[in-house]
């Protein structure tokens, strides 16, 4: 059995939910499948010196031999939206090609395929018109939603409109549409798809690469000259437009003249974060401290790098999603501290008790919610334990990885019947 892929990212690159999909890959490698993978060479988070040395090996064979991995050369990814925009085009005109032409793309029996970018589904959708491959379509974001949550549109618009008819194309072709919550669930079945099509699978957190890392032997605390008598709160994964840092960071301006042993470790990349620099500069907010991602080896010191991890987005951007690094956040013991569009992770975080939910851009709320931690160690501690109980439960890599590979033998099965 072999899958086509064809992903606009791919490692080396980094982001924030990489371990979820290397993950998928090993699952679905290990149960003996083979994966062929069309990919620009590697732009987003890696060094000049990676790219061009990706830029001379285009083909390589990853996963014990079994998958092959062909790259294409492409220009670099700004920061630039249209930029972006007219890259991600380009990438799918040459990802379609590929995945009609190329010999062993022509062998495959389905289609894996994410939906960063929004084309890229639709992309696939028609590379299925020739090849007749079905698609299993992983929805990690709702387009046009997401842009209208972000402000970067309004319902109705004409990019609103374009983003409704590329969402409906993708949903119709596709064969299954895993999702990743059942507010997602609900979202796209509002817009007319059937609901044995859709399967939801958590994004899951690798229980055993994320765990909880004392103190005292965390060595990102020496690494960054940091003060381990310090409470600390943690953001990590993509500083971006929609995860509302300028509040964040006034709540830590407050707080810093208030309770100035309560501290802010920000780690991550992303548009927004040269703006975040000169905020922390120009405020002179020294209870704020910025790294960048690290290895994944090193997830879990970065998991439990603080007392509490952080979950914030702007008001009507996560009315519909449960971010990943939840997972991670509670898996490493830490209590949640989320600012965040009332779903279902209001519930997760406040029936299971590990945690403190208040609402998006409430900046009073926010703020005590981190005081209220500060100021009781053992309810923090314990709703740190009540994460990982939680986590253990329902929330395994083995669970999630596995619901990938069964969706997948699915549809090729009912392909061939």
């Amino acid at each position: 059995m072999k899958i086509l892929h064809l992903p606009a990212y791919f490692q080396p690159e980094q982001a924030a939910s990489s371990y979820l999909i290397d993950n998928i890959y090993k699952a679905v490698t290990d149960e003996s499948m083979r994966m062929v993978v069309h990919t620009p060479v590697p732009t987003r988070g890696i060094s000049d010196e990676i790219r061009k040395e990706y830029s001379k090996k285009l083909n390589e064979t990853l996963y014990n031999g079994r998958m092959s991995v062909y790259r294409f050369k492409l220009m670099s990814e700004g920061k630039n939206a249209l930029v972006r925009t007219f890259r991600y085009t380009i990438s799918c005109i040459k990802q379609f090609y590929r995945g009609v032409f190329h010999k062993e793309s022509r062998e495959c029996n389905a289609m894996l395929v994410f939906s960063t970018p929004p084309i890229q589904g639709a992309m696939a959708a028609l590379v299925k018109k020739f090849n007749k491959m079905p698609i299993v379509y992983n929805l990690q974001d709702i387009f046009p939603d997401s842009l209208v949550g972000t402000g970067l549109t309004q319902k109705g618009s004409i990019i609103w409109k374009v983003g409704r008819i590329i969402e409906d194309f993708t949903y119709h072709n596709a064969d299954k549409i895993i999702v990743i919550s059942e507010d997602f669930k609900k979202n796209i079945m509002a817009k007319g798809v059937p609901e044995g099509k859709i399967v939801v699978v958590y994004n899951w957190v690798d229980q055993n690469a994320v765990v909880d890392v004392p103190r005292e032997e965390n060595k990102l605390f020496d690494k960054y000259k940091l003060d381990r008598d310090a409470f600390y709160i943690t953001y990590s994964g993509n500083i971006g437009l929609t995860q509302n840092m300028d509040l964040l960071l006034d709540v830590m301006n407050d707080l810093q003249k208030i309770h100035p042993k309560i501290k802010l470790v920000l780690v991550g990349e992303g548009a927004y974060k040269k703006n975040v620099e000169e905020i922390v500069k120009q405020g002179n907010l020294n209870n704020v401290t910025m790294i960048p991602f690290q290895d994944y080896a090193d997830i879990s010191q970065v998991f439990s790098l603080g007392d509490a991890g952080l979950v914030i987005s702007k008001p009507g951007v996560g009315s519909n999603s449960v971010p990943s690094k939840t997972w991670s956040i509670m898996s490493a013991s830490r209590p949640v501290i989320a600012n965040f569009d009332e779903n279902e992770l209001k519930s997760i975080i406040t029936d299971n008790e590990c945690g403190i939910f208040t609402k998006a851009g409430d900046k009073e709320a926010f703020k005590n919610a981190i005081i209220t931690l500060y100021e009781n160690k053992e309810k923090a501690l314990q709703m740190g334990k009540n994460g990982r109980e939680f986590v253990m439960k329902n929330l395994t890599r083995e669970v999630g990885t596995q619901k990938y590979v069964d969706v997948i033998k699915d549809v090729v099965n009912n392909r061939k019947q």
